[in-house]
């Protein structure tokens, strides 16, 4: 399945009350579910709605760049594991301090033994990642910062 046709599943489930909804396309399954807390449930408000952002605290111990700068914020298209690289020991797709260009490959993202190429859809240059290579990530999630062009 392309990309663009989870992400379409995707917005339908957090648009809608659907919890779960699987699809089914040759030997491809895909598996969208919303989860919600007991306390969610309760007050009527979806995951998405009501989980609170999760930002990682900076791994070289320098501030965050000015809000100023009009970063744009790469996000995760689905939940899955975050990869730098197209391999154990390969080189990362992009750097801090390169240009990325879209439709270029960013990062994979594993989801269901699935290895996801994602494409940059933004110009411009990486200002900082704030995910770590290997690391889960959420529908949404901000990958890392970038300085368009």
């Amino acid at each position: 399945m392309k990309i663009s046709y989870i992400k379409k599943l995707i917005r339908i489930v957090e648009l809608s009350e659907i919890e779960e909804l699987e699809v089914r396309k040759w030997w491809t399954k895909v598996r969208i579910s919303k989860r919600r807390s007991a306390a969610q449930a309760s007050a009527g408000v979806g995951a998405a709605e009501a989980a609170p952002a999760v930002t990682a605290p900076p791994a070289d111990g320098k501030e965050e760049p000015a809000a100023e700068e009009n970063l744009v914020e790469f996000k995760s298209p689905m939940v899955g594991t975050f990869y730098r690289a197209p391999g154990p020991g390969a080189q990362p797709y992009v750097q801090v301090g390169e240009r990325v260009t879209p439709g270029q490959v960013v990062c994979i993202i594993e989801a269901m033994k699935l290895m996801n190429e994602i494409e940059s859809d933004v110009s411009g240059t990486i200002v900082k990642f704030l995910v770590e290579n290997e690391q889960p990530v959420e529908y949404g999630q901000t990958l890392f910062l970038v300085k368009p062009s």
